[in-house]
Parts: structure tokens; sequence; C-alpha cells
């Protein structure tokens, strides 16, 4: 059956996205939740990927919440669980409306990959610098988001090797927006988004470049040793690692 309900009526272990779920007369795709159908709008076109996408994250917040509800009482539901589905929940509302900002404003030199279009919390950066040391090469960047989030930054490793004094070989990066407490003042704060990380990364190969306040002390002192020796140490790996 379908229904027209308002948002107080809903529950969270029914459904993540309140606000795609709305009671108006237009057609949009449906979704199925305890007890009936609901339209599912809020920017997202019929059938389109975000549509889609909404909906499954919906359907899978809502059996993590069944499975988090020990006797299928509501007020047995363990606390740790329930903090848990909070948490998630908030994430993935955002994620929503971030990733589509994110993919509206990417760099020319970015690209993103989500393996799972349905899982938002994680996915691969991919740059391709024009210029600068690196230029040539495909870097690869896992970002990972989590539950605590936007309280907390995203977690990011780089997963190509390559000689980059803010960038050790273990894949760690030196960004001050992943931090959540910085001494310049650039740190993490909840008013970030992930477009600015996706910006940050990608600077770190041009303009945030920084050989005086280095990850990788190696790679910072072999560069003021020996700037063509670094040059050619740089081209060595992107030739080894990161071929496009």
């Amino acid at each position: 059956r379908t229904s027209s309900i308002s948002c107080s009526k809903i529950r969270l272990c029914d459904i993540a996205c309140l606000p795609v779920v709305q009671a108006t007369g237009r057609q949009h795709d449906l979704v199925t939740l305890r007890g009936g159908r609901y339209f599912c709008s809020g920017g997202a076109k019929p059938g389109s990927a975000r549509a889609i996408n909404m909906i499954t994250l919906s359907k899978k917040l809502k059996q993590s919440a069944e499975n988090n509800n020990t006797d299928a009482v509501p007020n047995l539901v363990q606390p740790e669980g329930v903090a848990a589905l909070r948490r998630a929940s908030v994430r993935d509302k955002l994620l929503v409306r971030e990733v589509q900002e994110m993919e509206a404003n990417l760099p020319g030199t970015c690209t993103l990959k989500f393996d799972d279009p349905d899982v938002l919390h994680r996915f691969e950066l991919i740059i391709t610098p024009e210029e600068g040391y690196w230029q040539g090469g495909r870097f690869v960047f896992l970002v990972q988001v989590p539950e605590e989030y936007n309280m907390v930054p995203p977690q990011v490793k780089c997963t190509t090797r390559l000689w980059h004094p803010n960038i050790n070989e273990e894949g760690n990066v030196c960004l001050s927006l992943l931090r959540e407490s910085s001494i310049d003042g650039m740190g993490w704060a909840p008013t970030r988004t992930l477009k600015e990380i996706v910006w940050g990364l990608n600077a770190l190969f041009t303009d945030l470049l920084n050989f005086d306040d280095p990850l990788d002390n190696e790679a910072a002192e072999h560069y003021q040793r020996d700037r063509e020796g670094f040059r050619a140490k740089v081209r060595e790996y992107v030739l080894n690692y990161a071929k496009r």
C-alpha cells in the first residue's frame, strides 16, 4: 500500500534519511518501510542512482537496527547498538549531500571511485597531476569516513608508493585538514566537508607541497641537499609505482 505521512511519525529504525521522505502528491520512487510504502524525493530524480542509493541505504540501516534489537522489542535494544546506529545515520545523511557536492566540484586532475555505489563512506580518490614533480603519475588515496563524522575527519591513506615530503612510503598523509587539532589553525572542524579534503589532497602536489614541515624527513632532506637527485628519484617512483 502507498501511504502519505509526516516525517515525525517515522522512527529512526525505519529510515535513515528523513529528509528524503515527504508527503507529496508527485510521482517519486517508492521505498518500502515497516508498515507501508512511502514516496522518496529530497531532490533525487526518480530512478536516478542517487535515489536508488538513498533507498538502499535506508533499507540497510533499518536492517542494522533490527539486528541490534536482541528480542525485536524496542526497549531491549542494546545501548551501544543504538548509539552506533545514530552515529552512522547522521554520517550517512551528511554523505548523501556531501558526495553530490564533491562530485560537482572535482578538480580536473581528480576522479572518484566507489567500489560499491551503496557505500558512500568508503571510496578512492585518484589524482593525476598535470604539473610539478609528480606530473604523469597516478596516485590513489583510500578515503574512509568514520561513524563519528563530521565530529572527526575522514581517514586517508595513499595506496600508491611515492617519494614525497608530506606523504611517507607507508601511505600516511600530512595534511592539516585531516587533524582534529592543528597548530596552524587549519585543522578539521564540523563545518568542513569532503570537498575540502579532496582539494587539499590534490594541492599536496602543487600549492600545499611543504618541504619545511615534512612527514618524510628523508625526502625533504633529499630535496634540500640535491634537488636534481630528488627530481630523479620522484620520476623513478612514478615510473615504477604510479605510471598511468
